[in-house]
């Protein structure tokens, strides 16, 4: 889809049709993140999180909602997904531990370390192993060692009798749903097009190149997949 058209507001109002569980996987990757920063010896302390891919705002809403002291930065190239974002939040009264940035993670400066990071639903939105690469590259080396990445996106191999299967499950809960023939059939054709999805092991063998060892796997939705790890304390930068 055009990430710039004003069109971009049905894609909030129809993402948690499309997809069963959206709103559960925010929820998971919270209290993911959550364990991962707190442990029956302490108490929850401040976490400063990179959210990339921010527009819609509901990574930020769903974690700051529930963590006075966790802070974020918010980037994407999408001015139109990033007003939603900056509406959302600001209903959700956010706004003074949130800084909203247009651009893409290449542009960030490499001085600032995150505590963590969040990539939702961006990594099969970029066309190519190298450039997903060179955005997985980007989310390291700004975090700080041992940090963690949450990471979801669409993985399969399109031209698989697995991923037709997937997709004709998949296209019955879309319709079941309220999406119609037009929309599903459009979602459809974009894959491959506007979209770039990789196996899982394509994904892990990725994370890895880019500097994140353990990775595990939180959240499975047909093709949808959540996946958590870290920042290895041994990367060259």
């Amino acid at each position: 889809m055009n990430w710039n058209s004003p069109n971009v507001n049905r894609y909030g109002e129809t993402i948690s049709l499309k997809i069963p569980g959206y709103g559960l996987l925010h929820d998971m990757t919270d209290r993911i993140l959550n364990a991962i920063n707190h442990s029956e010896d302490t108490e929850d302390t401040s976490l400063d999180v990179l959210i990339v891919g921010a527009g819609g705002g509901h990574e930020i809403v769903t974690l700051g909602s529930k963590h006075d002291n966790w802070t974020f930065t918010g980037i994407d190239p999408s001015e139109p997904m990033l007003k939603i974002a900056e509406s959302r939040i600001n209903q959700a009264e956010l706004g003074d531990r949130v800084s909203l940035i247009k651009g893409t993670v290449d542009k960030l400066p490499l001085e600032k370390r995150y505590d963590g990071a969040t990539c939702m639903l961006v990594l099969h939105f970029v066309k190519g192993m190298q450039h997903k690469l060179e955005l997985l590259r980007g989310i390291s080396a700004r975090l700080k060692p041992g940090a963690p990445l949450l990471l979801a996106s669409l993985n399969g191999e399109p031209q698989t009798q697995q991923f037709a299967t997937q997709m004709q499950a998949w296209e019955t809960h879309m319709l079941d749903n309220g999406i119609t023939q037009e929309e599903w059939e459009r979602f459809a054709a974009s894959i491959g097009q506007e979209s770039d999805p990789i196996s899982a092991e394509d994904v892990a063998m990725l994370l890895q190149e880019a500097g994140f060892t353990h990775t595990s796997r939180y959240f499975g939705s047909y093709l949808i997949e959540g996946y958590f790890c870290f920042k290895s304390a041994d990367t060259m930068e």
